[in-house]
């Protein structure tokens, strides 16, 4: 037995350099050359750690592309998330292009890192997961000063400069995405996610973290006036990322410069800008002017649990074993607009006072949840297929960030986009199911945040699930055994589509016209 290093290379991110040590890499001596002033992740015998800093000044350094670079997200802007996820995905499709893992395509390289953390024991993962993601997060002195229109310029940036007949703006949601593919169109997401750096705090702590960032939050507010910020605090999904980040969801309510810009640039004449509109709220605490404190998140979990505990919350807690029977979080003073999900309704003014300047319709996509579009947008997707004569008995089931609507239309898969791997997305799924024609194949995918968290639903019962399949169900690039702390599945993901036989050519895109036509009056307005 050879004890051998894998060097990988990861490109400078967003985040801190950083490098991870894991695993033992047997049977054999390769390696591969790492490249200078990057960090590097090394798969080497015995533990995992991170160490941050390290470069490795062997090798060179790969061409970049410039399609890929304008396609990367601003550092100031959580990569690992909902909108960034979710304007990538768009951005690349306009391009002509599929999804790659985790919406860069260098982060193939680390698909082998993955597979041997994969082999990993659970807590090994989990602090690996917790170090990747933490990663990102920016100090608060950087936050303070940070200008808002000059990161949403960016954001706009990822997608191709030409004319299109309409753009949607508004909140994210993963069927809005397919929409905005079948529609042929860039969507510009009102709430982006900047990550704080935080340390010696603990996820279970919610009333401390509420108070600790209230300096950084209110100069970064001062210094952007059309910002609300929504500072979410959810120990649930989000248990692991909180160990080394804290969640400030910046939502616009007003166009800015930097939208104005691209509207202008791009919008046809007459053109359309369409709002998305979730309606979803939740308890907040309010901090100070524009600046509320959300305590957990849309996922397993309902509001009251978060606040009063419950069974399943103490059995939670003494897992991880937290000395408390439910969570002091701070007093609950009103409701608001859902942090990561919901829609700020004062974009909704300047945006049609912005219209009617410039000779722009404006029109409304309004929905309660994130997933209320999942099977509007799989019904609009299979009658579409069935028009051009394709089959339509291809069900592709996404969850959170995982999906890719250049490979969904490629494949010819209808797309229902899921929240998460939980207990209301499933009961939703199979409410969804039990109304449409049978699907001939499923093809499942599951978002791993790698904590065994309160409502999340068993991987036993999502087979049960893909049983419901007329010919075959399979999990799409998750290991059900892994889950849900598989961190192969950000990898495997993309490999699952392309795996799929069929291949049809893309269509022309829909008319805004044809949507409202096919939908109906329930959600355009």
């Amino acid at each position: 037995m050879t004890r051998t290093a894998l060097t990988i290379w990861l490109p400078p991110s967003r985040s801190d350099h950083f490098a991870c040590k894991a695993g033992n890499l047997v049977r054999g001596a390769n390696s591969h050359s790492a490249f200078p002033n990057t960090s590097c992740l090394n798969v080497a015998a015995g533990a995992a750690a991170i160490v941050g800093g390290e470069a490795v000044a062997t090798g060179s350094y790969p061409a970049d592309r410039g399609i890929n670079r304008r396609m990367r997200m601003p550092r100031e802007v959580a990569g690992f998330d909902s909108a960034t996820g979710m304007v990538v995905a768009l951005a690349r499709f306009l391009h002509g292009l599929g999804t790659p893992p985790l919406g860069d395509p260098r982060m193939r390289l680390l698909r082998p890192a993955a597979a041997l953390l994969g082999r990993a024991p659970v807590g090994m993962r989990q602090f690996v997961y917790s170090m990747f993601s933490g990663a990102e997060g920016r100090p608060e002195q950087e936050i303070a000063t940070l200008d808002a229109d000059d990161v949403f310029r960016r954001i706009a940036g990822a997608y191709p400069r030409r004319r299109y007949p309409v753009v949607v703006i508004g909140s994210s949601g993963g069927a809005m995405i397919h929409l905005c593919a079948a529609l042929g169109v860039p969507w510009l997401p009102q709430t982006v996610l900047i990550p704080v750096r935080q340390r010696g705090l603990t996820p279970d702590e919610p009333r401390r973290a509420a108070e600790v960032f209230d300096r950084t939050a209110r100069a970064l507010l001062d210094a952007n006036p059309d910002l609300v910020l929504h500072h979410m605090h959810d120990p649930v999904q989000d248990r692991l990322t909180l160990r080394r980040i804290a969640y400030f969801r910046v939502k616009r309510t007003r166009l800015g410069r930097a939208y104005e810009e691209f509207l202008a640039d791009v919008l046809e004449p007459g053109g359309t800008v369409l709002l998305a509109e979730c309606g979803q709220t939740w308890p907040i605490s309010s901090r100070g002017e524009r600046h509320v404190f959300q305590f957990g998140a849309v996922g397993g979990l309902p509001p009251h649990e978060y606040i009063d505990g419950s069974a399943r919350v103490r059995d939670y807690l003494r897992r991880y074993r937290v000395p408390a029977e439910r969570w002091e979080a701070p007093p609950v003073d009103g409701t608001a607009p859902e942090a990561e999900w919901g829609f700020e309704p004062g974009l909704r003014d300047d945006v049609q006072r912005f219209a009617k300047e410039r000779g722009y319709r404006v029109a409304r996509l309004v929905h309660d949840r994130p997933e209320d579009l999942s099977p509007l947008v799989a019904d609009l997707y299979r009658r579409w297929y069935r028009r051009r004569g394709l089959p339509a008995n291809r069900l592709l089931i996404e969850s959170f960030m995982l999906m890719d609507p250049w490979w969904t239309l490629r494949t010819g898969s209808v797309p229902y986009w899921t929240l998460f791997p939980v207990r209301p997305s499933l009961d939703r799924l199979h409410r969804y199911l039990d109304g449409a024609d049978t699907y001939d194949f499923l093809h499942l995918g599951l978002f791993c945040h790698g904590v065994e968290s309160p409502g999340s639903v068993s991987a036993a019962e999502w087979r049960d699930l893909l049983g419901r399949a007329g010919v075959k169900g399979a999990f799409a690039g998750v290991s059900p055994r892994r889950y849900p702390t598989d961190p192969g599945t950000f990898f495997e993901f993309p490999r699952a589509l392309r795996a799929i036989p069929q291949r049809h050519p893309l269509p022309d895109p829909l008319t805004l016209g044809e949507v409202e036509a096919d939908v109906g009056g329930q959600y355009f307005h």
